[in-house]
């Protein structure tokens, strides 16, 4: 797969500098096209953003405000006073932040800037969901069935969705993301999901309307690109597939949908096209459509939402069409038509893209932060695309979306279920690629999703994750003993490597004293090197074989085990017991990964004459030595334990019986009453990050002694919230 040829804007082009206003990894795709175009390109940044990759890669940058998003990315003034200074003639909003808003749009036609975006009269017609139904449904769309009307009275949308019939789904009209979003089983739970809803659409849109729609059992999310110019020109570049979801948001999306019958998608394409025709759109957009569950055979669809932006996935359709989407965007705003017409348009194999987030799916999909120590990605190649924002060494923060990076791949295939299957490989093994340290990832999360029955076999619809819950979630699995050896292995060649660089900077390099290859005057070498790994603690004991092979410092070879060198070794050699199994492990140092502030150590490793290549990433830290096993496209993370230094294991509750924040928030709302008795799993308070509610529950039976902040008070990543006291516990409290 290659991209369309590409020319620079042409002379009469009415702008040659482009402020992109927005960050992370879209802010780095959008320079990427640019600059093949021929175009300046200008950043803006927040303060936390200072060092950002896309303020690296850029022609120039500018602050705009402190970290907080509505100070500096979501602030209009700030974007419009950064490109008058800069002199830049268009403005390109990206996804997210700014990117659907009306007023931001007409604020640059205003100041005399080209928004790289649709009209704001179209954004505006499509920007409340209910509004923009009403016009599809004159437009002849097939909707689905619900209330999209202005009467938010409480008790009215309770009798709307009584009248529906459940399940039914409430969504902000104003929302998107998955944000402001709740599916309700009965009438009973309507009034509770309606506030939540409203308080989330409130925090991430400034608007808390809704509208009440039936919810579809096992629905697919079907979503057709379409692109329209200033002359009159619409097209669709087909569709993508973008049922896999968690929280109603995409985690998988992949183009062509499988199944879908030249019949279906001309259909699709057709609504999708009458769609944007009706609200006079211009430049990219996407029309999204929730099939039945029987579309295979029926081909019933309806018409979801219109995102006025470019999408987040609009990789896969690269992939396939072989066209620079974000090229287009220049190119139209810049006044041309659209590269190609209906016609000239072609899918080619086919393209899945996975969503690289810091994020623990194991603690319902937290966000994580911290430096990123480690960040090895797979080869990019005419298969293999990634778009990232970040770099070795950069910081996930909490301010912003915690996405790594886009892995996008691609094939040919010689049938479209081949070229699914071709790719689906190609996934798995790009999956197992990755190397990242310094943050909790969901990377072993899509390596057992994409691996499931259902998905394999195309088996799709929004509820696949839940599906497969048991396959997709399940417990962190023991290191195995290999990972274990291997972490073993690590440990002592970066001793070996620790004592060859004293040796050199001693008097004396030959130095037996200098030496790390366990030689003793007349006994053998044995030691004990202790691993946790979760609740357990394991030995590896280490006994040093004298018959390896090193390297001396004049070069020359060494077959015993005394004195010191300065070079490299050759190899290893040790007998390794672990588990209660001994094995004869060699070990040779393979070239370093680029460098990094953990350097991860990478080598060759046979044990018992398998051979593995792999790689340990030390992360000292006061207290704590954590050790980050790569092998066999498996990721263990262990701690060197050493009883000297009191490394303690476990989770973030604290001694006390304190409840943590897993992430820096607010705190919106308290559930349980002080002293109450409360089951295993009850509500205990709400708290709201990167404008979604995360429920903090009870780990077990007991009360609340005591909630350490109020609503509306900001805490901290780790600060402890509750003072909770099982239940075993609490009548011995009442004899104090």
């Amino acid at each position: 797969m290659s991209m369309a040829a590409t020319r620079p804007l042409g002379t009469g082009s009415r702008f040659d500098t482009l402020l992109i206003a927005n960050r992370g990894e879209i802010a780095c795709r959008i320079i990427r096209s640019a600059r093949r175009l021929g175009i300046r390109c200008v950043a803006v940044y927040s303060e936390a953003d200072a060092n950002a990759r896309h303020v690296r890669l850029a022609d120039e940058a500018i602050c705009i405000g402190p970290a907080a998003a509505r100070e500096s990315y979501l602030d209009s003034a700030r974007l419009l006073d950064a490109a008058r200074k800069t002199g830049a003639q268009a403005i390109h909003p990206g996804y997210g932040f700014l990117s659907e808003n009306a007023d931001f749009a007409d604020a640059c036609a205003a100041a005399g800037l080209i928004f790289v975006g649709p009209p704001a009269a179209a954004i505006r017609a499509m920007g409340s969901k209910s509004a923009a139904k009403t016009l599809m449904a004159a437009a002849g769309v097939p909707l689905t069935p619900g209330y999209h009307g202005d009467n938010q009275d409480a008790g009215f949308l309770n009798a709307q969705a009584d009248a529906i019939g459940y399940p039914v789904l409430i969504k902000a009209s104003a929302g998107g993301g998955g944000k402001g979003m709740r599916v309700v089983e009965a009438s009973a739970d309507f009034a509770a999901a309606l506030a939540s809803c409203r308080r989330e659409a409130a925090a991430a849109f400034g608007d808390e309307r809704v509208l009440i729609e039936r919810y579809l059992l096992r629905p697919r999310h079907i979503e057709f690109q379409i692109f329209a110019d200033s002359h009159g020109h619409c097209v669709h570049l087909f569709e993508r597939d973008c049922s896999v979801q968690r929280r109603h948001q995409k985690v998988l999306e992949e183009a062509p949908a499988p199944g879908m019958t030249p019949e279906r998608r001309r259909a699709m394409g057709e609504a999708a096209v009458a769609a944007a025709r009706a609200v006079g759109y211009v430049g990219a957009g996407t029309i999204e459509f929730i099939a039945e569950s029987d579309f295979a055979s029926s081909g019933r669809f309806y018409f979801m939402e219109m995102n006025t932006r470019l999408q987040v996935e609009h990789p896969v359709t690269e992939m396939i069409t072989g066209q620079d989407l974000v090229e287009w965007q220049l190119r139209v705003a810049a006044g041309e038509a659209l590269p190609l017409a209906q016609e000239q348009l072609r899918i080619h194999g086919h393209a899945i893209e996975a969503r690289i987030y810091a994020e623990d799916a194991s603690r319902g999909f937290l966000p994580s932060t911290g430096r990123l120590l480690r960040l090895a990605t797979p080869a990019e190649s005419v298969n293999v695309r990634i778009d990232s924002g970040v770099e070795e060494g950069d910081e996930i923060t909490p301010h912003y979306d915690p996405m790594i990076a886009k892995l996008i791949v691609w094939d040919g295939g010689a049938s479209s279920e081949g070229a699914r299957a071709g790719a689906l490989a190609r996934l798995r093994r790009a999956l197992a690629d990755w190397r990242v340290a310094g943050v909790t990832t969901n990377i072993d999360f899509l390596g057992r999703l994409v691996a499931c029955p259902a998905f394999s076999q195309a088996d799709l619809d929004t509820g696949l994750i839940e599906r497969q819950r048991e396959l997709i979630f399940t417990e962190a699995a023991a290191a195995p003993r290999e990972a274990l050896l291997i972490a073993a292995v690590g440990e002592l060649l970066a001793e070996n490597e620790a004592a060859r660089r004293a040796a050199r900077a001693s008097g004396d390099p030959w130095s037996p004293w200098n030496a790390r290859d366990g030689w003793r005057l007349n006994l053998g070498s044995a030691r004990t090197l202790t691993f946790r790994d979760g609740e357990r603690l394991v030995d590896v004991n280490v006994r040093y074989d004298a018959s390896g092979t090193r390297e001396t410092p004049a070069g020359t070879r060494s077959t015993h085990g005394t004195g010191s060198d300065a070079g490299a070794p050759a190899s290893a050699q040790w007998q390794l017991s672990c588990q209660g199994e001994v094995s004869l492990v060699r070990a040779q140092r393979l070239a370093a990964e680029p460098g990094a502030d953990a350097p991860a150590e990478r080598f060759a490793v046979e044990i018992d004459g398998q051979r593995h290549v792999a790689s340990v990433v030390a992360i000292n830290e006061p207290g704590l030595a954590r050790r980050i096993v790569f092998a066999n496209g498996g990721t263990w993370p262990l701690l060197r334990h050493d009883p000297l230094h009191l490394v303690e294991a476990g989770g973030r509750g604290s001694s006390d019986g304190g409840l943590t924040a897993p992430m820096p928030g607010k705190i919106i709302a308290l559930l349980a009453t002080v002293g109450q008795p409360l089951e295993r799993g009850a509500p205990l308070l709400i708290l709201e990050a990167m404008k979604m509610e995360h429920t903090i529950t009870a780990p077990q039976a007991g009360v609340v002694r005591q909630f350490r902040y109020a609503v509306g008070e900001q805490v901290s990543d780790g600060a402890a919230l509750v003072d909770f006291v099982a239940s075993e516990q609490v009548p011995a409290l009442g004899a104090h």
